[in-house]
């Protein structure tokens, strides 16, 4: 062999790809980079302005879909027609202080402001020199949210009990120890128009997402 066949000339094969697809693949590689680049400053973009991403995205729904309150009178409304007039409730003035003519005094005020009186008298052994506060107002259960508020604007701070009675209208003031007097009667009047006027109440309505 030796010498025998040369390769002769400045021409070689080439033994590598064309240049042609070389570069087609690192445009390619450079597209998709760019655009992962891209994307990725998007979303730190919006991580931004939203406040955190997925956190935010989740609190936003709950946000718009929270129980809103709003104003109704119809409960307000409905006690308001359930309360008695002061002439529809008959009230036993009974005496649980030492101080005598107490309760006749007490009775004969109530009376002027329209109250019907029924006993009037000494309190039962039960509550006789029992009651520590200004008193007691004694009543049915029906009566609790009825004629007792009524009669309880006559004597703020007097506790409100119920027994097994069943007139709803007939209520018993205990004069407690702590008693000193009625309320004056403009200022009970007041209470009295308070308590009968419906007041807007809250309710709380939910929203449907």
């Amino acid at each position: 062999m030796g010498g025998q066949y040369r390769i002769t000339g400045d021409k070689y094969p080439r033994m590598r790809r064309p240049r042609g697809r070389r570069r087609l693949v690192f445009l390619v590689v450079a597209s998709v980079t760019a655009l992962g680049l891209i994307g990725w400053g998007t979303l730190q973009l919006i991580d931004v302005f939203t406040g955190g991403g997925d956190k935010a995205t989740a609190a936003g729904p709950k946000a718009d879909c929270a129980s809103k309150v709003s104003a109704s009178a119809t409960p307000a409304a409905a006690i308001a027609k359930t309360l008695p007039k002061p002439g529809q409730i008959t009230v036993n003035v009974l005496n649980a202080t030492p101080r005598s003519g107490l309760a006749r005094e007490t009775a004969d005020e109530l009376e002027k402001r329209g109250f019907k009186i029924g006993d009037v008298g000494n309190a039962t052994d039960a509550y006789d020199k029992k009651v520590d506060g200004a008193g007691i107002l004694l009543g049915a259960k029906s009566a609790y949210s009825a004629a007792l508020p009524v009669l309880s604007t006559q004597l703020p701070g007097a506790e409100l009990k119920t027994d097994g009675r069943d007139k709803a209208t007939e209520v018993d003031l205990i004069i407690g120890t702590g008693f000193k007097s009625l309320t004056k009667k403009e200022d009970a009047d007041k209470a009295l128009a308070v308590l009968a006027k419906p007041q807007p109440t809250p309710s709380t309505s939910k929203k449907t997402c």
